[in-house]
Order: C-alpha cells, then structure tokens, then sequence
C-alpha cells in the first residue's frame, strides 16, 4: 500500500508540471462520444484527412489519476514540412503543449501557468520515411528522441511540483482545443502526414474520431500533389506578384501520360474561362483551351510550362531531350494578365461559370512539382482545397 501510494503521488506530482504535460500528448482517454466512432489509439491516423483548419481529427479525455506510465511513443511519416501533429492540455486548456513541424523540424510550443515556452529543432522529418517519436520524462526535464537519438530537450521548474493534481486532461491528433493566437510561433495547422502504432502512455480506452471512416494512408508515397479525381484546389490570383513586362509562369512536372482531367484552369471574376489544361489518359492526349482557339497535342511530355503576358500567351513542353512551344495572340478584347488581377487559378479541376468554388472534370494524378513565378506552389495555402486532395505526397 505504501509503495502504491508513493507512485501515485509521483505520478501526480509530475502531471502538475509542465513535462507530464508534454508526457500526456498521446494519450488515450474516455469514449464518451457515444454518436461518434471511437478508434484504438494505435491506429492509423491520416492527418491530412481534416476538413477543418483546428479542429482535432481525433480526441480524448481521461482522468489524470488513470495516468501509469510517464512514457509515450509513436510513428510518424510526412513529406510536409508545416502541420498540427499533436495537442494536449489540462485544467480546461489553462495549461497546454501543442507539437507541430515548422521548415521540416519539430516544433514545441508550452503554456504552463502563464509561462510560454517555444523551442524547435533538428532532425528534418519531412522526409516521408517513418520516424518513431518518444517522450520521457526525466526529472525536470523532457526529452523528444527522435529514432532512438534525443531531439528536443525542454526543462521547466514549477514550484509546485510535489502537489498532486486532480481533474482531466484532454488530447488530440490533428488538431487543438485553444485558440491558434495563443501561439508563440503562428503557422499553417494542415498536415499531410500519417500517424501510427501509437502506445500513449499505456493506457487503453479508445480515442473519439469526428469523422464516420478514418482515411487509409498509402503504404509507400512519393513527393508530390495527388489529386484522386473527387477534388481540386482554389487560389485567389491576387496572391501572386504580376510582373506586368515579364507577365506569369506557371511550370507543373509529372508524368502526363498517367494522368486524366483538368490540370489547371484560370478565370477572371465575372468573366468567361481564359485558359484551361486537360488531359485524357484515354486518347493520351492534351488539350489547351483558350479564348481564342484549342490545340490538341499528346502528352509524352514530363514538364510543361506557360506563359501568360498581356498579350499573347506562351505553352512549352518539355521531353526527355528537347522541347516544343507554341504561342496564342490575345484577341482585341482580351488581355490574358487581366485574370491574374482578380480571379481564380484552380490546380485540379475545371472552374465553373459561375464565380463559385463548384468545378468539374477533376484531375487524377500526381504531379511532381507546381510553381508560379519559379517558387513552390503549396496546395495548403490554397483559398480552397478539397479534402481529398493531397498536398505534399502521392501514392507510390
């Protein structure tokens, strides 16, 4: 009895301070959502899956005094290099630890009685193998070993340590419980990344997911933008810089031989259609549709590159050993740079008449690679992305 109760009272002592705060970030608690379906907390989680930026994928709440490990370990595998992974608070979200990757890195962000605490650093983890991640706890510090070898270290002394806390703590996957002002470092929550073969502090009462299915995740996946055929992404083209001399390129990679539907359309506000790409992986073909005319040609290419200037517009191909171009003069009412202005640039699908995020003919494939202006596209900040729609990986 004695011995028991000494473990206890470690054991809520170290809850009280900010590192079983960190201990609790995998947890598994209560399935009181009796409408929702509860899921094992080893399960596979594809974090990507969330329709809502913060919204939690899957959560839990569970009894602090139901805590008998200070030890929690899971895998993870992301080719995205900013995302939400994890979140964890007690006292109602008074105190609160949120785990998420920045530039590829791991990033903690703490609140412990008032004190805001951010630290990030190596290893990369954006480099879609599995990682398995571990938190210990280790006097008044906590370690994050990534793959064996220690990561992050965060050490916080509480003056009240050796009162044992009562009450709840909550936890979640994908998303949080606060508001995202709260953080120190500010960053995009939208995670295309997997979790799996969670053991969150040896505790065995299953999560409560929001969503009817958890999303599968691929078993090998590669860089890249998958878009399956039920979804496209939205931009709004006042986000990108127009340079009026040297108009806009956009370059997209891939093999276009696999592909079928809209790789991208483009439309001013009001406005009919200015420019559109689809391809038929019947036919093995590509069709260019612009205001002017449509031009057919098959795709054996792997990069394709266009050019929208004032008044002309500009489609390269490139093959393994050479490239192709033609050129389409804008008409006496059209100028292709009036689009980028105030309008769409949908990657994925075809936009609509209307001047609403309802398209059609969506894409199936993968592209490599999206750039506008020779920098990255990231599909995440998108005006509007499908839920299906993934931004950093597809299928192997």
């Amino acid at each position: 009895m004695c011995c028991g109760m000494t473990w206890k009272a470690m054991a809520g002592a170290l809850l009280l301070t900010l590192n079983l705060i960190l201990l609790g970030w995998g947890a598994e608690g209560q399935g009181n959502g009796r409408d929702k379906k509860e899921v094992p907390g080893s399960s596979t989680v594809y974090l990507g899956q969330n329709t809502h930026d913060w919204r939690p994928l899957i959560h839990t709440t569970v009894n602090l005094s139901q805590i008998g490990s200070i030890k929690s370990s899971f895998q993870f595998r992301t080719f995205d290099p900013e995302g939400l992974v994890f979140y964890g608070d007690t006292k109602n979200g008074d105190d609160w630890f949120v785990l998420s990757l920045k530039d590829g890195v791991p990033l903690m962000q703490i609140n412990k009685e008032g004190v805001l605490i951010s630290v990030a650093g190596t290893p990369r983890l954006n480099d879609g193998k599995w990682h398995t991640m571990e938190v210990s706890n280790q006097g008044k510090f906590v370690i994050l070993e990534v793959d064996g070898t220690g990561g992050l270290v965060v050490g916080m002394h509480s003056k009240q340590i050796e009162e044992v806390i009562h009450g709840k703590l909550r936890l979640s996957l994908g998303g949080m419980l606060i508001g995202k002002e709260k953080m120190i470092v500010q960053f995009n929550p939208k995670m295309d990344g997997c979790v799996r073969k969670g053991n969150w502090l040896n505790l065995t009462v299953p999560w409560v997911a929001e969503a009817d299915e958890l999303q599968p995740c691929y078993e090998n996946i590669q860089p890249g933008s998958y878009f399956p055929g039920t979804g496209f992404a939205i931009f709004n083209t006042s986000d990108f810089q127009i340079d009026e001399d040297h108009g806009v390129r956009i370059e997209l990679w891939g093999d276009f031989s696999q592909m079928d539907g809209t790789l991208l359309s483009i439309k001013a506000d009001g406005e009919e259609l200015v420019f559109s790409v689809v391809a038929d992986n019947n036919t093995k073909d590509f069709t260019f549709t612009s205001r002017e005319e449509v031009l057919t040609m098959k795709n054996t290419f792997k990069r394709l590159q266009i050019k929208f200037q004032k008044d002309s517009l500009r489609v390269v191909k490139h093959e393994d050993e050479s490239s192709a171009d033609f050129s389409v003069s804008a008409g006496s009412n059209t100028s292709y740079l009036s689009a980028w202005r105030d309008g769409h640039l949908a990657i994925g699908g075809l936009l609509g008449e209307n001047d609403d995020d309802v398209g059609s003919k969506f894409l199936t494939g993968c592209l490599e690679k999206i750039q506008v202006q020779g920098k990255d596209l990231d599909l995440d900040s998108a005006r509007v992305k499908h839920v299906s729609v993934s931004s950093h990986s597809c299928p192997a």
